[in-house]
């Protein structure tokens, strides 16, 4: 196998592992696009806003993390995130002195005549099912992200993979000319030494 052809090879392959990475940057792109347009509208539907700023219902030091966003309207993964953690499992954990929605609820159970159970347990559940799905759409926003940098490495690696195969064909076709101005050059010798 002469240097052209392998030259050839490696370019051709380089060319089509490019178009492999540029679809699937198309596509982790269009995810990513998808999922962070998802999570926005739906948590904008919700009309959650951050407490605004110099708020006396975050004025104690558990809820630093979400003076950072006062007065927005809650509308990222992140923001989800921190509102749920920060605000949300804070008034959770003073209801019933720390216990979950599995543990009061527990107790409701065996005795169902407890209203202050019974209303722990459905503050709870309330509570608990808001930070959960505002937990879950914080996770949407993590993947939409990690899908956003790994299109913009594969269309980084798709440029390069692009620029190697067309310098690839380049050398090929040179090597080629050289190849044969070579043999030209060695016929043109022999026949000058007979």
């Amino acid at each position: 196998m002469t240097r052209k052809v392998v030259d050839y090879l490696v370019s051709s392959a380089g060319l089509i592992i490019a178009i492999v990475l540029l679809a699937t940057g198309g596509l982790l792109w269009w995810g990513h696009t998808f999922v962070n347009t998802q999570v926005h509208n739906q948590l904008a539907s919700q009309k959650i806003f951050f407490p605004p700023k110099g708020s006396p219902a975050t004025a104690a030091p558990q809820f630093a993390a979400m003076r950072q966003y006062a007065g927005q309207q809650l509308t990222t993964g992140a923001q989800a995130q921190t509102y749920a953690n920060h605000f949300i499992a804070v008034h959770l954990s003073e209801v019933a002195g720390g216990k979950t929605y599995a543990q009061v609820s527990a107790a409701a159970l065996a005795d169902p005549t407890n209203t202050t159970l019974q209303g722990q347990v459905e503050t709870l559940f309330k509570g608990t099912t808001l930070r959960g799905l505002l937990l879950n759409a914080y996770a949407f926003g993590k993947v939409a992200q990690i899908a956003g940098i790994a299109a913009i490495v594969s269309f980084v690696g798709a440029a390069i993979l692009l620029v190697l195969s067309i310098l690839g064909f380049v050398h090929a076709s040179r090597t080629g000319r050289a190849v044969q101005t070579q043999a030209v050059a060695v016929e043109q010798t022999e026949v000058k030494a007979a």
